[in-house]
């Protein structure tokens, strides 16, 4: 998966570049494709890699986990 990721990162930043560079009549093209594919490829490529294996329980504001702060915060001393 992270290779997947990468390879199609630099194909997107590689569209964007050569856009950008290259006196082409397709130019512009190049570089909004080159925005799609980061836009609508790697970055929901990106965020399903990191977040697969995550509990999304532990990220909410919940009595509980407001609980366990407010533990941690008494347990430390400054």
């Amino acid at each position: 998966m992270k290779a997947i990721i990468w390879i199609t990162f630099l194909i997107a930043f590689g569209l964007i570049i050569s856009g950008l560079v290259l006196d082409v009549d397709n130019s512009k093209k190049l570089v909004g494709f080159g925005v799609i594919g980061l836009f609508f490829v790697v970055f929901p490529l990106f965020s399903y890699y990191r977040w697969k294996d995550k509990d999304v329980n532990d990220y909410m504001l919940t009595q509980e986990n407001l609980d366990k702060m407010r533990e941690n915060q008494k347990d430390k001393k400054y």
